[in-house]
């Protein structure tokens, strides 16, 4: 399966000059767990509710701040036409929780996140277990 299944299109996004305020308030508002942080279209970064907790909470950064003082640079990314192991590999080797979906040109076009692969996995789970489900009721 392609992650262009599965992946999230309605994507949260900020640019790095945005505030960490109004990036904490698009967090609430779509209630989601990241805004991706964008520059003509290409992910430059992400911001996590833990990012803001702890750059509020720990750091004394100002709610004013722009957010790029608190996103995590250089995020990994995997491209559109990826598969289903490829995402889990790069979670596992990166180790994130959330992929930035890109097009062949590096511009974003959708989010995978572990808990889509994780309800994905468990449905094909499932689904093997109903198919042996009859040979274990004959033994």
């Amino acid at each position: 399966m392609k992650l262009q299944e599965l992946f999230t299109k309605k994507l949260v996004t900020a640019g790095p000059r945005e505030t960490v305020a109004s990036v904490a308030l698009q967090l609430q508002e779509h209630n989601v767990g990241s805004v991706i942080i964008v520059e003509n279209h290409r992910p430059v970064g992400i911001v996590t509710d833990r990012d803001l907790a702890l750059a509020l909470g720990a750091q004394g950064i100002s709610p004013q701040a722009a957010v790029e003082r608190v996103m995590t640079g250089h995020v990994r990314t995997v491209p559109e036409d990826a598969g289903v192991f490829a995402a889990t590999k790069a979670m596992r080797d990166y180790e994130v929780r959330r992929l930035p979906i890109v097009d062949q040109q590096g511009c974003l076009v959708g989010i995978v996140t572990l808990d889509d692969l994780m309800r994905f996995l468990a449905s094909e789970l499932h689904n093997l277990a109903e198919g042996i489900k009859h040979e274990m009721e004959v033994r």
